[in-house]
């Protein structure tokens, strides 16, 4: 691990690159206007909404929000780290990339991985010669109908079963038992003190990070051993959670990704492969994970979970569909694939041929489907009882879903076949009880009639809070383009408390300290501050700002300036006022009398 960027250069690099260079070399754009156009690459689509700003250096897909600058572009189109893409984009302009000096302890956590990494690899390489030496592992392969080919894409090698096989060969290459124990190629009795090769009498599944580097193994016996697949332990270089199997090998068949599909075995994946169908990928022996998730749309609008279709499967399909709902933002889809009893992907592309199983995929049940079916299981939709039962275990799961166009429609959708109005349907998703248990008891019939006045002061609170967030992030999304529009921020401006507001107070003190910055640098500056993440909701901010012109931001935000203030001295008077109401007339001073009439005065005005 090379020491940091520096941010400087980050916000150099960003200010010298012309991104509609960056963009045409690889997307053709035409020039429309004052901006570019394309095709979106990153959703299907036939009229072009991919619209690059020269101006402002930075691209916005009207179709699925996709949004960025240069070095985002890059990384998304190429499936690049950020790394990697500032040093191709920085190797372009002809200037090398500096690095921040390195702790001690940091040069030595970089020592251990680089170890790491090396002693994976040349085990790897053991693993790949030792299945051309052995003909017991190379007949497994045949059995299982997997050719050669598709053994040297995927790396395929085979542990001997001795017991120190791989430790001999390791140890004659200069590794010490502790860093193949790091590793976890080694496994230590601690009460013997004997130490012996984890991986004995295996098919061997090299695992590989985004870069290609093999990080750890998969084992899979050749007969009805058990545990049937074994996989290495947690590593400083390996986390199951945060890794797919298949996904490097992917990237390397498929210019674009229009799909992932999460299959549940190492197997899967290979065989999916010899068929010509790249786009599967495995957890490794763990449930999928937010992680994983957020991994797999990184590289992919749509993501399938494949499952068998017994009880085991539809459990599992539960508790994948919790963890994706938060990352299903507009542009993403979701679909579950449940297979035939005894099927798995493996068996039925060898059945059906991959014209037929990419029929299968392709009709895999949406996740709005299986929402409302995994849901209705054991109601009787038929009774108002068992309708607000549905309702109230759809409704927690439709406020994970991101805001967007997807989640009204969802609320829509459960309207419809509830019965139940929209603002009852707001007030369920205010229960907290409901958040921990789906089934509660049914709402009141009166539910099912209009709306009564009762729940809208609740109700307008929320929704209130909500507009307040959406208004700082317009803010936000406004001085962005126009960091220089800060000279009219007061700086006592008494900003109201929402999610957003500590990343505008950061903004604000970024840009009063650099003004003269473009939208493009500034994007850099906070890349490089904040991370991948924060920058692409900056990203998002400035895209709520598209309709509004250059020359009216100022204008917008002093509007918005005034009307916060406007709204914290109104607080201030009725946080006033209801302590004044504690106390009793006739113990106020004549001071507090007359503040209190004041304030009773201006309330009501």
């Amino acid at each position: 691990m090379a020491g940091l960027i520096p941010r400087t250069f980050i916000e150099d690099l960003v200010s010298r690159l012309d991104i509609v260079e960056v963009i045409d070399a690889r997307v053709p754009l035409k020039k429309t206007g004052a901006n570019f156009m394309a095709c979106c690459p990153f959703h299907n689509e036939k009229s072009p909404s991919f619209s690059v700003n020269p101006n402002k250096q930075f691209y916005y897909c009207f179709g699925c929000g996709a949004s960025g600058d240069a070095i985002k572009f890059l990384m998304e189109y190429e499936r690049l780290e950020f790394t990697e893409a500032v040093e191709q984009l920085a190797n372009k302009a002809g200037i090398e990339v500096p690095r921040e000096e390195r702790t001690p302890q940091q040069k030595k956590q970089e020592k251990t991985r680089k170890t790491l990494y090396d002693a994976l690899t040349e085990a790897a390489r053991f693993f790949f010669t030792q299945l051309r030496h052995e003909a017991a592992p190379r007949n497994y392969l045949v059995r299982r109908e997997l050719s050669p080919q598709i053994a040297r894409d995927f790396g395929l090698g085979y542990a001997p079963g001795s017991w120190d096989a791989l430790l001999k060969h390791l140890s004659s290459k200069g590794y010490r038992d502790e860093q193949l124990i790091e590793a976890g190629l080694l496994i230590e009795n601690e009460e013997s003190n004997r130490r012996y090769d984890r991986f004995r009498n295996r098919v061997m599944f090299p695992i590989r990070d985004g870069r290609g580097r093999v990080i750890a193994f998969g084992g899979r016996v050749l007969d009805d051993s058990k545990p049937k697949y074994l996989n290495s332990p947690e590593t400083p270089v390996f986390h199951k959670g945060r890794e797919l199997y298949g996904l490097f090998e992917c990237k390397q068949k498929l210019k674009q990704i229009d799909r992932l599909m999460l299959v549940e075995g190492y197997m899967d994946v290979v065989a999916l492969g010899q068929f010509d169908i790249h786009f599967a990928v495995a957890t490794l022996g763990t449930a999928a994970t937010e992680d994983h998730i957020q991994l797999a749309f990184k590289h992919a609008p749509e993501l399938v979970f494949c499952f068998d279709g017994d009880a085991a499967g539809r459990r599992a399909a539960a508790r994948a569909l919790q963890n994706t709902l938060p990352y299903v933002e507009d542009g993403r889809s979701v679909r579950f694939l449940f297979l035939p009893d005894g099927e798995d992907p493996d068996s039925l592309v060898r059945r059906t041929g991959t014209e037929q199983f990419l029929k299968v995929v392709a009709h895999a049940m949406p996740l709005e489907e299986y929402i409302f079916e995994q849901s209705s299981e054991g109601i009787d939709l038929s009774s108002m009882d068992g309708r607000a039962k549905l309702a109230k275990r759809v409704a927690p799961q439709i406020a994970k879903l991101p805001p967007g166009i997807f989640h009204e429609l969802m609320n829509d959708e459960l309207a419809k076949r509830t019965g139940l109005n929209r603002t009852t349907i707001d007030r369920i998703l205010l229960t907290p009880e409901v958040a921990m248990e789906p089934v509660v008891q049914s709402a009141d019939p009166q539910d099912y009639e209009p709306s009564s006045e009762r729940i809208r002061p609740k109700l307008a609170s929320i929704q209130t809070h909500s507009r307040t967030n959406d208004m700082i992030r317009r803010v936000i999304g406004l001085l962005s383009r126009q960091p220089a529009a800060v000279a009219n921020i007061e700086v006592e401006c008494s900003w109201p408390d929402t999610p957003s507001t500590l990343s505008l107070i950061d903004l604000i003190e970024v840009v009063r300290k650099r003004p003269e910055m473009s939208a493009s640098q500034l994007y850099g500056v906070w890349l490089a501050k904040h991370g991948a993440v924060q920058a692409q909701e900056l990203m998002d901010c400035i895209a709520l700002t598209q309709t509004t012109s250059d020359s009216t931001i100022s204008t917008e935000l002093g509007e918005y300036q005034a009307y916060f203030a406007k709204k914290a001295r109104a607080q201030t008077k009725s946080q006033r006022l209801n302590i004044l109401k504690r106390i009793p007339l006739n113990e106020m001073t004549d001071e507090q009398r007359n503040e209190y009439r004041q304030l009773i005065r201006t309330h009501r005005e």
